[in-house]
């Protein structure tokens, strides 16, 4: 058993451009694409989230230091630390119940699908950490493995739902036919977004506001484009951050980098995925006619259209300048500010890439967000130290927005929280 635990281990730690490429392999042979097609599709795919990564890793790089320096210029003190994205996989991945859970969320996908309850077949394996991060939640609160198997399942069919809900807009405003996207924390922070979004829209005066890339270009000429807006952007934040002339230059140039490039590895992306759906379309529709099934895959084919970079870097400070003032929040925003674009996908696309509708709606999910993220900061902490991991210099607790300031992780804290004093 410990031998199949390390080995299962040993390939999720190879990450999604390894992962990914290997499901949509098996995939295409399954829905008959033919060996060499299915091969190339894998590469191909694998490729383009080489270069997602490497464009995303700018982001990073860049993002996360200017943050910091905000943080230090403008003196904050807070003394939960949201320590991102990547210690909350980890610390999930590092969870007793790691193993066991990603063939039961795989095995209830293909029997959902099976039961025509969900449309979305996910693919994206490395992504099922925020499936295993809901069940380590509920197994820190009871210490049972069943419960939290029950939490996992819980929340993976409310993404699989939330994913089948926003695939035709996801088609649409973003140009992924076949493709839904069931990235946990994207669909975690959509219903709140997308609820607000459209409340917005209905306000008089401000759902006459309107700015996309496209009006925004087509008033601005050359300032208007994307790249032009993500240096714009990226200035600001420099200045903010209180950099020299020359860093602020370079974050600028960073950012517009990120704009311009992201889009073109989204593409290649897409070149590998347009025959497995396509594959997957016409074997469905040989044997159960127009059923329609969606692949499922990382939100992160989303993050770069310009909208949604645009919106994400103006939630930036604003994130930081929230957790100031916010009265009862203890969050110090850090590590997840460069994961904004992820949260919002579904909330720009909802708005058709209204910038200014969508940092309305944007501002108000990241409140509560902070809200949710220093309620679920001793649990978070707990499971932290459970998975061996050292404590911030200047924290007594560590948080995050991916996992403690997710809706649908929140939930599922409190119901094992009601199901612990009732049992």
């Amino acid at each position: 058993m410990d031998k199949l635990l390390s080995s299962i281990q040993y390939v999720l730690n190879l990450g999604p451009t390894v992962i990914l490429p290997i499901a949509i392999i098996i995939i295409g042979v399954i829905f008959r694409t033919g060996f060499k097609k299915a091969l190339k599709s894998g590469i191909t795919i694998g490729i383009g989230f080489v270069g997602i990564n490497l464009v995303i890793g700018l982001l990073v790089d860049n993002l996360g230091p200017a943050a910091q320096k905000m943080v230090e210029r403008f003196g904050l003190h807070l003394t939960v630390i949201d320590t991102g994205w990547p210690s909350a996989a980890a610390l999930s991945w590092a969870s007793p119940v790691a193993a066991i859970l990603i063939p039961i969320c795989l095995i209830v996908n293909i029997l959902l699908i099976l039961l025509k309850l969900t449309k979305t077949l996910d693919i994206d394996i490395w992504n099922y950490w925020h499936f295993i991060a809901a069940g380590a939640t509920g197994y820190i609160i009871t210490g049972s493995w069943w419960f939290a198997i029950l939490c996992a399942i819980i929340y993976e069919v409310a993404v699989l739902f939330v994913a089948d809900k926003t695939a035709p807009m996801v088609q649409k405003f973003y140009g992924l036919e076949g493709i839904s996207l069931p990235t946990g924390s994207t669909a975690a922070f959509g219903p709140i977004g997308m609820l607000v979004g459209w409340l917005v829209a209905k306000i008089p005066g401000i759902r006459k506001l309107h700015a996309d890339p496209e009006s925004i270009q087509k008033r601005f000429g050359i300032f208007g484009e994307p790249m032009m807006m993500g240096i714009i952007l990226g200035l600001i934040i420099g200045i903010l951050a209180g950099y020299d002339v020359g860093k602020v230059l370079q974050i600028g140039i960073s950012m517009g980098a990120v704009m311009l490039l992201m889009p073109r590895m989204v593409k290649i992306l897409m070149e590998g995925l347009i025959p497995i759906s396509e594959a997957a379309r016409t074997f469905l529709q040989k044997r159960y006619g127009d059923r329609e099934l969606y692949i499922g895959l990382d939100a992160a084919l989303s993050v770069g259209h310009p909208s949604v970079m645009a919106t994400a870097l103006l939630l930036v400070p604003i994130t930081l300048f929230l957790a100031v003032i916010l009265p009862g929040n203890k969050v110090l925003p850090f590590g997840d500010l460069s994961t904004i674009p992820f949260y919002i996908a579904f909330v720009v696309g909802s708005r058709k890439g209204n910038i200014i509708h969508s940092l309305i709606a944007g501002t108000i999910m990241i409140a509560l967000a902070l809200y949710m993220a220093t309620d679920f900061a001793t649990v978070h902490t707990a499971m932290m130290s459970g998975a061996k991991f050292n404590m911030p210099e200047g924290a007594t607790q560590i948080s995050s927005l991916d996992l403690g300031g997710n809706l649908f992780n929140w939930l599922i804290l409190k119901f094992a929280e009601i199901c612990h004093a009732i049992f």
